[in-house]
């Protein structure tokens, strides 16, 4: 489809520029003043139009012709209903793809007062405006608890597999969001976005709005990325850290997954060892291998209808930009990842959990643990990846017990 909107944008840009001409050559012999108006005018708006959008670029480019058109009708008006008609439909073709107007030139004209603001109590579906892009988020609970921010991993992977957690209602409100370009929040392919600090940005952004001094986090897999980040930037806000099959080092999850990889079957690791040689992830036999390694090591129980909304609703493009083409092949951006050496800098209660069969490897999240001062760490048993899919009861039971502790611990520190 895209590559169709390209195509028509080019078409109808050349017989704009041929009717430009046209007019340009008329406006010429009324005088030089006119002509070059005419000359730069397209230029111009073309350039306005990265900033303010191809509808707004448009509309200013004929008021500043708009006196010569109705003096010269006659003369050029069968070039200029042919540049305005090619020019509409260019305006209709970027719509659909880019937006009418940019979403950074919307923003300056949102009231930050806009963006939704809902009550910390009950089921509730809602939209955040970050920077103009808007945000899917939940919060569900009628506990009085500290709240909790869930953060799923991938990234570019919805917050399905996160569900679960909002069990943890009872105790306190929990917070579930899609995070920009996945899910439910607005789609995104500016790569600009998609780094650790537009997300811990967004994260602060969601917080805020919701009226939160302090939170618990809890961050999944390439979540817990986001979370220690997270804590990084505004230690101030985090009450404690849950990271959950943490992939703080993408080096040790590279040499982890390697081993894992090694006890495929042969067909899958040849599969592995060639696609990844010739650099075609599309092939139909990597993908079965990929397959074959989330059935042993991602999820051994998926929860089916979440599983088929996650991956209806995933963002391809994040997940290969960041991350790579699979879970045990790394090219993206984080691809050198590693929180290993500050681990010892977290003030806050901090809990590792992990599966019995997580490709986060339950030795790896051990050693992060022994690095983190004061941490607990619990291993999650008959689980691979996704704990919350595979021991729903169990996830759940050890989160709620470490919250609990953390909120009575605060209370008689008070």
């Amino acid at each position: 489809m895209f590559f169709a909107i390209e195509l028509l944008v080019l078409v109808l840009a050349i017989v704009g520029i041929i009717a430009m001409f046209k007019i340009v050559v008329r406006a010429f012999k009324v005088s030089k003043a006119w002509g070059m108006l005419f000359l730069i005018g397209p230029t111009v708006a073309a350039l306005a139009a990265i900033v303010v959008g191809p509808l707004l670029a448009g509309v200013g480019l004929y008021a500043s012709q708009g006196y010569f058109i109705k003096k010269h009708w006659e003369d050029v008006k069968g070039p200029f209903l042919a540049f305005v008609g090619s020019w509409a439909v260019i305006v209709v073709a970027l719509g659909i793809t880019v937006g009418f107007i940019p979403k950074k030139t919307l923003a300056r004209f949102r009231s930050p007062e806009a963006a939704p603001v809902i009550a910390a109590a009950g089921p509730s579906d809602a939209y955040l405006y970050v920077e103009g892009r808007r945000i899917w988020y939940k919060v569900t609970g009628t506990g009085t608890g500290t709240p909790v921010i869930l953060l799923h991993g991938g990234p570019g992977y919805p917050s399905f597999s996160l569900k679960p957690l909002e069990a943890l209602g009872n105790d306190r409100p929990v917070v579930r969001y899609d995070q920009l370009g996945s899910g439910r929040s607005e789609r995104a392919v500016d790569t600009t976005l998609f780094t650790i600090a537009h997300l811990v940005g967004e994260l602060d952004s969601l917080r805020a709005s919701l009226g939160y001094e302090t939170v618990h986090i809890v961050g999944h897999s390439r979540g817990a990325i986001l979370a220690f980040e997270y804590y990084r930037a505004f230690p101030q806000h985090v009450a404690s850290l849950t990271l959950s099959s943490a992939a703080l080092s993408a080096p040790a999850w590279a040499s982890n997954a390697k081993r894992l990889v090694a006890t495929l079957s042969d067909s899958a690791q040849a599969a592995i060892l060639a696609r990844e040689t010739l650099h075609d992830y599309d092939a139909p036999d990597y993908l079965d291998a990929v397959n074959e390694f989330s059935g042993r090591y991602v999820t051994l129980r998926p929860v089916q209808a979440d599983l088929d909304s996650t991956t209806a609703m995933m963002s391809g493009a994040i997940y290969t930009y960041m991350w790579g083409p699979s879970e045990f092949t790394i090219t993206g951006t984080l691809r050198d990842y590693d929180a290993t050496s500050q681990l010892r800098t977290i003030k806050v209660r901090t809990l590792y959990t992990v599966g019995e069969f997580d490709e986060a490897d339950p030795a790896t999240i051990k050693r992060f643990a022994a690095r983190t001062p004061g941490a607990q760490i619990e291993v999650i048993p008959g689980a691979a990846h996704i704990t919350t899919w595979d021991n729903p009861d169990a996830t759940l039971a050890v989160v709620r017990a470490f919250l609990r502790s953390v909120d009575s611990s605060s209370l008689k520190r008070k």
